[in-house]
């Protein structure tokens, strides 16, 4: 067992409720002795009741955060990254609620910031080959070359850039202005990632098997998909003018 608050997991959430209380079991079964923060956008499902009746059961480990309405992806996670750096966290993770990040690769995410050093680990889908499971080939196409265009257009020498299984350092967190990350959606994850390598950070990506929700609806459009290819462009342009905080 780690130390107390070393590392939490932060956990969006916004119908999930078939997932929800497997997920979070998963995580606490985990040797490690992981925190989980859900965030929580008003799911009409009644997913913060199961989390609610779940934070008796593990009172020190589970905490929530309840905001009224869809706010979007990135507004979760940087609401998730302030509350872990108030309380002290060292190593904070984001990921699904729907298992297609498997909690089992957690430790694997953390040995690589805690023991091999990197500041940001990624569990990567595509640093060794496509590895998805259960996923519509136009899907892997479309998300397997959103990543190729992210890595041409930025420069980033990151395989996986659309990944939401991410581990940060505190540092990272703290370095990285949160006020002026500006997308919500899926193009918040390239952006984090972008700002981090800007900002001199080390990335390690650590090869995960990626597999599709069996329960609930995934939340990816056509809207979303835009904001990441157009996004792209601007978050390139924009860092030619910015002068990033370099890590210490």
């Amino acid at each position: 067992m780690h130390t107390q608050q070393d590392s939490i997991v932060i956990i969006p959430t916004y119908n999930e409720r078939e997932n929800i209380e497997n997920i979070i079991r998963a995580v606490f079964a985990l040797q490690h002795g992981f925190h989980i923060l859900i965030i929580e956008d008003g799911s009409p499902d009644g997913t913060a009741d199961i989390v609610r009746r779940l934070q008796d059961e593990f009172r020190d480990r589970l905490f929530m955060i309840e905001r009224q309405s869809k706010l979007g992806l990135g507004t979760a996670y940087i609401a998730g990254f302030r509350w872990a750096l108030e309380h002290d966290y060292e190593y904070i993770f984001e990921m699904d609620a729907d298992f297609s990040h498997n909690p089992q690769d957690l430790p694997r995410l953390y040995h690589a910031c805690h023991d091999e050093k990197a500041d940001v680990s990624i569990g990567s889908r595509y640093v060794s080959g496509v590895n998805v499971v259960n996923w519509p080939m136009g899907r892997v196409l479309m998300s397997y070359f959103a990543s190729k265009y992210v890595q041409l257009i930025t420069g980033l020498p990151i395989h996986d850039t659309t990944a939401g299984f991410v581990c940060y350092r505190r540092r990272v967190l703290e370095t990285i202005d949160l006020d002026s990350i500006r997308f919500k959606g899926y193009a918040f994850q390239i952006e984090m990632k972008f700002t981090a390598y800007k900002c001199g950070f080390r990335i390690q990506e650590v090869p995960v098997i990626f597999i599709n929700r069996e329960l609930g609806t995934s939340k990816m459009n056509s809207s979303i998909f835009g904001e990441a290819i157009f996004g792209v462009i601007r978050l390139k342009w924009h860092s030619w003018f910015h002068k990033y905080p370099q890590a210490t």
